[in-house]
């Protein structure tokens, strides 16, 4: 028997909400919660057959196909949504590519296309949002990063750098954005039990499933955290690691299976 759909007192101004990389996921899990919570979910990604799966599952799910890499179609599919389903309250910026990499095998265009969807796909979007929530002076932007932000990481080269850059991202708009009563989230999840971890080959500490992270995010979002950052024990951990100097950090890099 199916279990039912977890549902939350949201906002009152939560009427639409634009989730991008809503396929799989977390960001799958977050559109279903917050259509059971009666907000009006555009789900955005490249998988079109998906994304048609998902919408079938509830009337107030939208989709909306999308490559965030692309500026002219983000810009359009934003305009859509706005138009078709009205101002976006919330926009949760969470498409992203992991590509595992050692040094010994550098790709440089796995690199420009990973900094392509998890960089880029994020201005893309703020390319529209920014001005149209600046102009209601309303909204809220919750950006996607990862703790993997937080210092370089082994195999990370596509990943830990263009999560690095949304965090600092991140850290330059709230201040600008509050003039305006736009806010500002980053979201820095340890590692979740997603397609896109089921790849890695090494360990992961402190996995959590897709419904604890769907769960931790929204609730973070509606208390309006800047930082939403979990599980604990992984923020404790990459905390700590973020403040050692070079030599003990790489000292400890150099010791991971």
């Amino acid at each position: 028997m199916a279990q039912p759909v977890a549902s939350y007192r949201v906002p009152p101004s939560w009427k639409v909400v634009w989730i991008t990389g809503a396929s799989t996921g977390i960001g799958r899990e977050i559109a279903i919660r917050l259509a059971a919570s009666g907000v009006v979910a555009a789900v955005s990604a490249r998988s079109a057959d998906k994304l048609a799966s998902l919408s079938a599952m509830s009337p107030n799910i939208k989709a909306f196909p999308l490559d965030v890499a692309d500026l002219a179609s983000t810009r359009e599919t934003a305009a859509r949504i706005e138009r078709e389903l009205g101002p976006i309250d919330l926009a949760i910026l969470n498409a992203g590519v992991w590509y595992p990499m050692e040094a010994k095998h550098f790709d440089p265009e796995l690199v420009t296309k990973a900094m392509g969807i998890n960089y880029t796909g994020v201005t893309n979007a703020l390319g529209p949002l920014i001005p149209a929530m600046i102009g209601r002076k309303a909204g809220h932007i919750a950006i996607v990063a990862s703790v993997a932000g937080y210092r370089g990481l082994p195999v990370a080269a596509t990943y830990a750098p263009t999560k690095a850059a949304l965090i600092n991202l991140a850290e330059v708009l709230y201040p600008d954005l509050m003039d305006y009563n736009v806010k500002v989230t980053v979201i820095n999840p340890g590692f979740v039990d997603t397609p896109m971890t089921s790849v890695n080959a090494f360990p992961m500490p402190f996995m959590v499933p897709t419904e604890q992270a769907a769960d931790t995010i929204i609730k973070g979002l509606i208390k309006g955290k800047f930082e939403i950052v979990f599980p604990w024990r992984m923020m404790v951990l990459s905390k700590f690691m973020r403040l050692l100097p070079y030599r003990a950090y790489f000292a400890i890099v150099n010791s991971l299976p």
